[in-house]
């Protein structure tokens, strides 16, 4: 895929949005590109982190063990923790069917945040969503408090 190709999947993913073109094709330039086939476990729990991941085309289910904790589709990322603070993983992450994605390494994320800092905020904004989306799905559990 070439840089320009990346540039315009980057923009409509939610942390990179108020990203300036000239800066998402830095981004796009430290992607991996990443595809799974169903059932494949991209992010292992217990496992210290050391990128993130957009997830371009597919589905990802995050879970702990047997447990689904959010299903996660195609615009989304996963992982961002592991670009903020490299900690062991809290829960794993399987592909529910054939999935493309793009990884971010945690060192060149770094470089770029270091002269972006939107970037960073835009991780912290789509963090802060993910929590509030969780509590909302506890909440709609049976017996769930958020």
């Amino acid at each position: 895929m070439i840089t320009i190709e990346k540039v315009a999947i980057l923009r409509s993913i939610p942390i990179f949005t108020s990203i300036p073109d000239h800066i998402l094709a830095a981004v796009a330039q430290i992607t991996d590109e990443v595809e799974l086939a169903a059932g494949e476990t991209l992010i292992h729990e217990g496992d210290v982190g050391d990128c993130m991941y957009v997830i371009v085309e597919g589905s990802v289910r995050v879970h702990s063990r047997e447990k689904t904790i959010i299903t996660l589709n195609t615009g989304q990322t996963v992982g961002e923790l592991a670009v903020l603070d490299p900690e062991p993983r809290s829960a794993s992450a399987t592909a529910e069917g054939d999935a493309f994605l793009f990884r971010i390494g945690k060192d060149a994320f770094d470089e770029v945040m270091a002269d972006r800092p939107e970037i960073a905020r835009g991780v912290i904004r789509a963090l802060s969503q993910r929590v509030r989306e969780q509590g909302r799905l506890m909440a709609s559990q049976p017996g769930g408090k958020a």
